[in-house]
Order: structure tokens, then C-alpha cells, then sequence
């Protein structure tokens, strides 16, 4: 099992790096593939069976867009085929039609989504908690963000908002979801949240039992956590 982490010296917001070496923890016979920004991805012309992406800087983001450009049709290829993807934080975008910000410039995506996303830089950062029901489990996070994506996601939004807001302020359907790919502005990191998420990504990978790193520690979190995120006194909007 190959699994490539895109760009980790840009995606590297809000504790990601901890989700990629939990992801280790979780698949430790697997390979993981580091690729930086200069380096040509591995899903260009192998055999990759997850790619990971992370949250990053706006400008980083650009940089990134412009990088796997030349291969969004491998991108949407993949896609169609069931790779895995994880995109998350504002990495989700990178996959959209394009953004639109607030210097009057529209950045053109890879556009494997129709959804389009809106920069706000120059605002206040929305920052909140989110509580959500994936696969029958909830799921759990934080939101920080100076963007948030429009458009009709209701046939490939990952879950439903119970507290909190979806893909904008507007939305209860959070993420974008086609296949395996998973993208969410659900951050935490999210696999670290997320331990009923996490089996549900191994088993796709083809783990029969999947057993996370720290199950009992990561499921006694959840647990304890999922308290707090359903006490009604609990303020969603920071």
C-alpha cells in the first residue's frame, strides 16, 4: 500500500502534521511518499493508493494549485477509479472550479468539483466548532478559515451539520465527497478526532479489521469530546 502526503511542508496548518504520522501509526506497513512541492507527484505515474493533503497559507494554496495543475486529469481519473483522497482545510478548494477573492483576482482550480470557493483574507477568520453524522457515527472538529465554498454540494457533500455551519454560513451539508475522495474544512486533526472516520478510510483501504493507533485512548477522547460537542451550552461560533 502506497500513500502519498501532498506538499507537507505547506499543508502543515492546525496540527496536520500530527494527522500524517497518525495515519502512519495507524497503516505502519504501508509506504509513505513525502512529496514536496518541487518533486513530481507519485499519483502522476503510480500506482498510489491514498493521497493526503492539508491545510495551508492562501499563497502556499496558490502554489499547490499551479503544481498539480498539469495533472488533473490523472487528478479526476484517480477520482473516478476510488482513490483514496483526504483534503483538508482550505486543500479541499484546490480541487474546485475556482476562487474568487477579495483583491478582485479569480484563481482558476482543478476544477474536478463544480463548487467554487470565496477568499475574505482581508476579514475576521471564522472560527467555530462543527458536529456532524458520517455513516451512521458522529463526527467531530474545528472550523478556521478565511474562505468558504458556494455552490450545490447536496449530491456529493461528505455529512450533515447537527451544530455548527457546512461548506458556508448559509449550509448543513459539509465537505465534498466523489467516490474516496473525502474533502473537508473539518480540521483537528480530523483523523485524530475521528477514530470511527479513521477505521472507515482503512477499511476502503483494504484493512478487513481495522484497529486505529491508541483505539481505546482515541475512542475514550471521542466519547469525552462528543459530550462537550452536544452540550447545548457549548458555543459553536468562536
Amino acid at each position: 500500500m502506497k500513500i502519498e502526503i501532498l506538499y507537507p511542508s505547506f499543508g502543515n496548518l492546525f496540527g496536520e502534521p500530527a494527522g500524517y504520522r497518525y495515519l502512519q501509526r495507524c497503516l505502519p506497513e504501508a509506504e509513505f511518499v513525502y512529496t514536496e512541492i518541487y518533486d513530481k507527484p507519485a499519483l502522476a505515474d503510480q500506482k498510489v493508493d491514498m493521497i493526503y493533503i492539508g491545510g495551508m497559507s492562501e499563497a502556499h494554496q496558490e502554489q499547490a494549485i499551479k503544481a498539480l495543475m498539469p495533472y488533473k486529469d490523472r487528478i479526476a481519473q484517480l477520482i473516478d477509479e476510488g482513490t483514496v483522497f483526504l483534503a483538508v482545510s482550505n486543500a479541499m478548494e484546490i480541487f474546485e472550479s475556482y476562487i474568487d477573492c477579495d483583491d478582485g483576482r479569480r484563481i482558476e482550480c482543478l476544477g474536478i468539483f463544480k463548487e467554487h470557493a470565496e477568499q475574505k483574507i482581508n476579514s475576521i477568520r471564522f472560527n467555530g466548532l462543527m458536529l456532524g453524522d458520517f455513516e451512521g457515527h458522529p463526527i467531530m472538529g474545528y472550523k478556521t478559515q478565511f474562505s468558504m465554498t458556494y455552490g450545490d454540494n447536496s449530491g456529493e457533500y461528505l455529512y450533515q451539520v447537527t451544530r455548527g455551519i457546512g461548506i458556508n454560513r448559509d449550509s448543513r451539508l459539509e465537505g465534498l465527497r466523489r467516490n474516496n475522495f473525502f474533502g473537508t474544512y473539518t480540521v483537528g486533526p480530523v483523523l485524530m478526532l475521528n477514530p470511527y472516520f479513521t477505521m472507515y478510510i482503512m477499511k476502503i483501504l483494504g484493512i478487513e479489521d481495522p484497529h486505529p493507533a491508541f483505539e481505546k485512548q482515541a475512542i475514550e477522547a471521542y466519547n469525552e469530546r462528543l459530550k462537550k460537542f452536544r452540550d447545548p451550552n457549548t458555543t459553536y461560533e468562536i
